[in-house]
């Protein structure tokens, strides 16, 4: 007879306790940054004791790691469901300058996916391996169809990905990297516009 082992079910409460020590991780580590921050400014920020972090997660490194991928979850996959649902291949620019908005809305996150985990070895490969690598098959596999349907000139398509997503993904590197943090809507239109056209086009003069 089959034997059953039942799945520890997660509490709302617990879940919104989680929930709230994450947020509050976010905002510390993007203000005061992770090393300027200790758990007991973590614990009275999310309005627990600090016992209830070591609850939650092992230690102060995996609240890091889990704002950090959860960041960059958000950030790639809004990215690739906005150019899945572009209205054809060549839209690159709307997609640009939906995200760069997107980013400018969302500093907090920006600052500790972009900068804290350049200081992190480990949080840094355990991204690359469990959400880039991943997305970047899901981009590949987008510019793979553009250019089966000659939208696209043919050529590694893997690489076209990374090109695109590390092109993305520097304009969010910091808020001065290539825009104003206080950039006007017309701005970042001009921006992701000039982006998408250097994608699509390159640098060089036609022939």
């Amino acid at each position: 007879m089959a034997t059953f082992h039942r799945v520890p079910q997660v509490s709302s409460a617990e879940t919104e306790t989680r929930d709230r020590i994450l947020k509050s991780a976010l905002k510390l580590f993007s203000r005061k940054g992770y090393d300027g921050t200790t758990t007991r400014e973590l614990a009275e920020a999310a309005g627990v004791a600090e016992g209830t972090l070591f609850r939650h997660f092992t230690n102060k490194k995996a609240i890091l790691a889990k704002v950090a991928t959860d960041g960059w979850i958000e950030i790639l996959t809004d990215l690739l469901t906005e150019l899945s649902e572009m209205g054809s291949y060549k839209a690159v620019a709307q997609v640009m300058k939906r995200r760069m908005l997107h980013l400018q809305e969302n500093a907090d996150l920006m600052r500790v996916c972009f900068m804290e985990v350049q200081f992190h070895e480990d949080l840094r490969d355990q991204i690359q391996t469990d959400v880039v690598e991943k997305m970047t098959d899901v981009g590949e596999a987008f510019f793979q169809t553009a250019m089966d349907q000659g939208v696209y000139r043919k050529m590694n398509p893997r690489l076209v990905a990374r090109v695109f997503l590390g092109m993305f993904a520097i304009s969010g590197f910091s808020q001065t990297t290539i825009t104003d943090p206080g950039s006007t809507v017309m701005e970042l239109k001009e921006m992701a516009e000039g982006i998408s056209e250097i994608f699509l086009n390159g640098v060089l003069e036609k022939e």
